[in-house]
Parts: C-alpha cells; sequence; structure tokens
C-alpha cells in the first residue's frame, strides 16, 4: 500500500522563508498539519518567515497545538524570531498560556531582549526578584563571552575551587612553556593521546574552568569526578560531528550525561531548567558557566591564555 506524501518532501529549512513556494506547495494539497515527524507551523515559527507563519497558521486547525510540549509560539519564543511570534499572537496563538515548567511564552519573554513583545493582561504575573537577577546575569554572562569558535572545545566549569586547587586535584604538573606554545598553534599536527594530556586552568569569579579548546579531556568522567569532589562541575565537549555534549557531576557521582547545553528545554523540564535554557538557548559555553554559578568577565579562560597550562597524569579518566 502506498503512504500518502505530506507535500513537503525536500522542504529544507531555508524553505520555510519562502512564501512563495509553502503557497505553490499548500495549493497543490501539502498538509498544513503534518511535516515528517512534525508540524508546519511550529518549523515556520522557528525557521521561517512571518508571511508563511501566518500563511500556515490560517490553515491549521489549531493555532496552539502542541508538540512536544511546546505550541509554535513557543518555538518562535526560543529562536529569537519575535515577528514570528507577533505573527501568531496576532492570528489567535495564546502567549500566557502555561506550557513547560509551568511557564507560558508570554511571561518567559519577559526575561528575554523583547521583555515588551506581548501585552500583560491584568493579573498576569511579571518575573520574581530570583528571576529577573538571572535574566540580567545571562544577558551580562553573554555579552562578556562574546562571540568565538568552540567546535571541538573540551570544558570543565568548576563551582567554588579555584585553579590550584584544581590542579591539586587532578595531581596536574605544570607543561614546558616552549612544548606548549607549539601544541597551541597546531594542536592537530601533534598525537591525540598526546594532545589530550595538557588542559589549562583558570581561576574565575565562583570557581574555575578547565579547557582544551582542542579535544575532550576536561569533560571526561575521571576529571569530572575528581574535580567535583564537595562541588558540582559542568562538562562539556563540543563535538563537531554530533553537538554540543553535557554532562553533570556533583561531589564524584555523574547526575547527567548526554545532556545539550544551549538547546531547548525537554517537556518534562523543570522552572529552572526552562529559564535557563532560554536565557542561554545557542549559547552552549554560557550554560555551562551558568549552570555551576561563574560569573566570567570575559572567554579568556576558555579560549586562553589560561592562568596555567598542565599535564595530566596517565589514568583511566573513562573509569567514574
Amino acid at each position: 500500500m502506498e503512504t500518502r506524501s505530506d507535500g513537503w518532501a525536500g522542504m529544507g529549512w531555508d524553505g520555510w522563508q519562502d512564501h512563495d513556494e509553502v503557497l505553490r506547495r499548500l495549493n497543490q494539497g501539502a498538509d498544513p498539519e503534518v511535516w515528517g515527524g512534525g508540524r508546519p507551523l511550529h518549523r515556520a515559527a522557528a525557521f521561517g518567515s512571518p508571511e508563511v507563519v501566518t500563511e500556515l497558521a490560517r490553515r491549521v486547525a489549531d493555532v496552539d497545538a502542541t508538540e512536544d510540549g511546546a505550541t509554535a509560539l513557543w518555538e518562535a519564543l526560543f529562536a529569537g524570531r519575535p515577528g514570528n511570534a507577533r505573527a501568531l499572537a496576532a492570528a489567535g496563538a495564546d502567549p500566557w498560556r502555561p506550557l513547560i515548567g509551568g511557564w507560558s511564552p508570554g511571561r518567559l519573554s519577559l526575561a528575554g531582549p523583547t521583555p515588551d513583545l506581548f501585552p500583560r493582561p491584568d493579573g498576569e504575573p511579571g518575573l520574581t526578584e530570583q528571576e529577573q537577577a538571572s535574566a540580567d546575569e545571562g544577558r551580562r554572562l553573554v555579552a562578556a563571552l562574546g562571540t568565538f569558535h568552540y567546535d571541538g572545545l573540551g570544558l570543565a566549569c568548576v563551582a567554588g575551587i579555584d585553579a590550584d586547587e584544581a590542579i591539586r586535584r587532578l595531581e596536574a604538573t605544570p607543561a614546558d612553556g616552549e612544548e606548549m606554545r607549539e601544541l597551541v598553534e597546531d594542536p592537530y599536527e601533534y598525537d591525540l593521546d598526546e594532545s589530550l594530556s595538557f588542559v589549562g586552568v583558570t581561576t574565575v569569579p565562583g570557581g574555575c574552568v578547565v579547557t582544551q579548546p582542542w579535544g575532550y579531556a576536561p569533560s571526561m568522567p575521571g576529571v569530572q569526578t575528581r574535580l567535583s569532589a564537595g562541588t558540582v562541575s559542568y562538562g562539556l565537549y563540543a563535538n563537531p560531528k554530533s553537538g554540543n555534549q553535557g554532562s553533570v557531576t556533583r561531589d564524584g557521582v555523574i547526575e547527567g550525561w548526554d545532556l545539550h547545553p544551549g538547546g531547548a528545554p525537554w517537556p518534562d523540564a523543570t522552572s529552572e531548567e526552562v529559564l535557563r535554557s532560554y536565557l542561554y538557548s545557542s549559547h552552549a559555553v554560557a550554560y555551562c558557566c551558568a549552570y555551576v554559578g561563574l560569573r566570567l568577565t570575559d572567554a579568556r579562560a576558555v579560549v586562553g591564555p589560561p592562568d596555567a597550562w598542565v599535564r595530566l597524569p596517565e589514568a583511566d579518566y573513562w573509569s567514574h
């Protein structure tokens, strides 16, 4: 039996910005409710134009239909597309409907760059003092770190200890200065096992950062468990092949693995997780720092030069 096409075959992410193409497909029978495993309106809200969003919104049965707990309006907000969000609200989407973690798109928008995106009805609560403080710190931290290339980066953000203590816990030894200059200049000329032995360590407000711009060593379980004794560490490996991979280790115990810092919250996320995901959407490094309370003032601790380059001793860092 032949499976009926939904009419969106071959539609790329940029296609949702092409109103003529979307209209052509719809007029030829494309399903406004179904695209692959999701909803066309959700894809358009995140990647498309206000014109395409308006076109699809008037053809769907429910402009507030959910996908993984999120409405199209929620998707537009997380994607940083206020024009699409306004188009959805004009089409009847409810900005004040509670969704993931109890947040509505409207209340969540108060913490972002467009707090006046939706008129707030009488009786709708604003942000708490703590939420507003988190929002203020989020804007400061993202701006302080700025933009830099971090594919291939390994990172450990550790609360409450300085660089000297991190070095002691890792039993690391000072690296040779000349060797490090050559390695930093072209790390991929070195044998991987050799280059993974070297990490940078820097004291920052709130704790310290262990970094390796060319590899995953700081995020290895054995490194995380050593660093997190009596505190918490967030590990990141910005895998060029599969995206950002995060982990949380608390007092030597791995609490979370294969996380996605800087990504959208899961449908069962807590209120705190939703807010953090929104504040640091597409800012994975800032997310990791914020998770453990590091208040970096620039990106030096991440991209270098660090306070100290050190060599890790030989050990099985993949065991917990």
